[in-house]
């Protein structure tokens, strides 16, 4: 049975990308309690199948749902790409219709039409979220008339997991996948980085970008988002407790998420064990 009472917002990850979405969601509504959950031991979920991330982010919304929350992120965004939709109308209904899952790709494509003056945008992302195309999908909802160029990059995540984000073995990698994308259209004037590790690498990205090409990390935007969701969604934001704590769950070993964490968050954090499925 599901409790009533008040409880945190949830954010859940595959890996530890989703912590720069808790990161911007925390700068902007610190009063909020959060629980956050990586399942790092089925990491990455990228190259996973479609009918597989969804059982795994339906796994941890489930569990998510079970520890209190009433709203959870999936700060992720292949799980937003693969997952949410089926999540929102076929489990939700018969979990809990009060309650609430959103994604990250919709708040960046929202976002997207006041950036852009050529209209022209290109999206740097896993190999999952490209083959779903839905950042072209949810940007062509909102604005027709621009044109979206993606661009898988697989040796990005590695490169922030390993603290290679500033070597100088990453600028090979990062320049080889801008110049691939700005190829593909030489009219793109902004670059969204469709996956919450990415703004990691911000310093190499920005050192490889054309001039005039805007860069648009996702946290921010999520951050926005969810605030105006919860303006706009009173019976919602009720349910959200605000105590400003905020807590980690991992499916992996508690002592390398505090490692991974460091990188992400630069501060130390507590973390449980938890078993999902």
């Amino acid at each position: 049975m599901l409790s009533n009472s008040p409880g945190p917002i949830g954010i859940f990850d595959s890996g530890y990308g989703g912590l720069t979405i808790l990161h911007g969601i925390r700068q902007l509504l610190p009063e909020y309690d959060y629980l956050y959950l990586g399942d790092n031991a089925r990491a990455p979920y990228g190259p996973r199948s479609f009918d597989v991330v969804y059982e795994f982010t339906r796994q941890a919304v489930l569990k998510l749902f079970e520890m209190g929350c009433h709203l959870v992120i999936l700060g992720c965004n292949t799980a937003s790409a693969k997952a949410l939709r089926s999540i929102q109308q076929k489990d939700l209904p018969k979990i809990d219709p009060e309650r609430r899952v959103l994604g990250v790709i919709r708040p960046t494509a929202e976002v997207i039409g006041s950036l852009t003056k050529t209209r022209h945008v290109g999206v740097l992302a896993t190999e999952g979220t490209i083959k779903s195309e839905s950042y072209n999908l949810e940007i062509r909802k909102l604005y027709p008339d621009i044109e979206v160029s993606g661009v898988a990059c697989p040796f990005w995540v590695p490169l922030v997991e390993y603290n290679e984000a500033d070597s100088p073995g990453a600028d090979y990698f990062v320049k080889k996948r801008i110049d691939q994308i700005m190829r593909l259209d030489t009219k793109i004037d902004t670059i969204i980085l469709g996956c919450t590790h990415y703004p990691l690498l911000m310093p190499k990205i920005l050192k490889f970008l054309p001039a005039g090409v805007r860069v648009v990390p996702q946290g921010e935007y999520v951050a926005e988002s969810l605030k105006a969701y919860l303006e706009r969604h009173p019976q919602i934001e009720q349910r959200c407790a605000k105590n400003g704590t905020v807590n980690y769950l991992t499916t992996e070993n508690p002592e390398k998420f505090k490692e991974q964490a460091q990188i992400f968050l630069h501060e130390p954090v507590e973390v449980e064990n938890i078993s999902l499925g």
